[in-house]
């Protein structure tokens, strides 16, 4: 190949590239049904009255972005998926915080810049690619709710799944309320 026909080819390949619009490539805004972040979709539009919230608590779900195999310690890359449930049948459930932290406690991603709300009986899901591993082998989220009582206590948990070489795994977390 010559080097016109080399730099035509790379200059389609960039055009093509730079149209794709990176949201239709997030698992989140694919797989969901409306083609929308299922986290923007939920977010508070209107004022709540949190005058009457009786309860908050903060709950510690541990996240794997990597395991290590027992062979040569190689490192395993792993999706996860993040799952906050409300179990109540009439009451909503506000979610203030979804924070994602690495191993060494950093900061990596703060997911909501508004309060949600979880309706009753509702969920989110939401996927942790595992082409991103900045988390590590100890990652974790920091989630906050609240609700008009404790009758709304959510189930949150995580659950990641990975394979290597012809073999394919899955396991969960359950989260931890945090004590402040």
């Amino acid at each position: 190949m010559n080097k016109r026909s080399m730099s035509v080819l790379l200059v389609a390949v960039i055009v093509l590239l730079s149209g794709c619009d990176p949201s239709a490539q997030d698992p989140n805004v694919l797989m969901s049904e409306h083609q929308q972040d299922p986290i923007e979709a939920l977010e508070v539009t209107s004022d709540v009255d949190r005058s009457e919230f009786n309860y908050k608590e903060t709950f510690y779900v541990p996240i794997y972005s990597d395991i290590y195999t027992d062979r040569d310690n190689r490192k395993v890359l792993l999706s996860a998926t993040l799952s906050v449930r409300n179990t109540t049948l009439k009451k909503s459930l506000y979610i203030n915080k979804i924070d994602y932290y690495d191993t060494d406690g950093a900061l990596v991603k703060s997911y909501l810049s508004k309060p949600i709300e979880l309706s009753a009986m509702a969920t989110l899901n939401y996927i942790v690619e595992k082409e991103e591993d900045k988390g590590g082998s100890g990652a974790n989220f920091i989630i906050e709710v609240e609700g008009v009582d404790e009758t709304v206590r959510p189930v949150i948990e995580a659950v990641m799944i990975g394979n290597f070489s012809n073999k394919g795994f899955a396991f969960s977390t359950e989260g931890t309320p945090v004590i402040h």
